[in-house]
């Protein structure tokens, strides 16, 4: 392989890992909302894949039924972290033409980058 098309080549993994960068960046301020019971256990995770805030409507709460609430917690976490996780892939598919690259890092460092 020639250098110019070494160079080239890592010249656009280098630009791909900055917009992945910069995209993950932006995910971490994106929300997404999962409910679970109809609605009365809501769970919101960022793109960065944490839970920012959960709400329980007050009906839902019974003392003599606890594990049901967990359950809906649970349900409801799971679902908005799912979402949060679809989102970050859509979005680093648009950047890499829907090609997936799982470790993109390392071949910049292939080339000594």
């Amino acid at each position: 392989m020639s250098k110019k098309i070494i160079g080239d080549l890592m010249r656009e993994v280098q630009r791909i890992q900055s917009e992945m960068i910069r995209v993950q960046e932006e995910a971490k301020t994106k929300t997404v909302e999962a409910s679970a019971g109809g609605g009365v256990v809501v769970a919101v995770a960022n793109g960065a894949g944490e839970i920012v805030s959960i709400k329980i409507e007050k009906d839902v709460v019974n003392p003599d039924d606890i594990e049901m609430l967990q359950d809906l917690i649970v349900a409801a976490v799971n679902e908005a972290l799912k979402r949060a996780q679809e989102m970050v892939q859509e979005e680093m598919a648009k950047l890499t033409g829907g090609l997936n690259i799982p470790n993109l890092g390392a071949l910049g460092n292939l080339f000594g980058r």
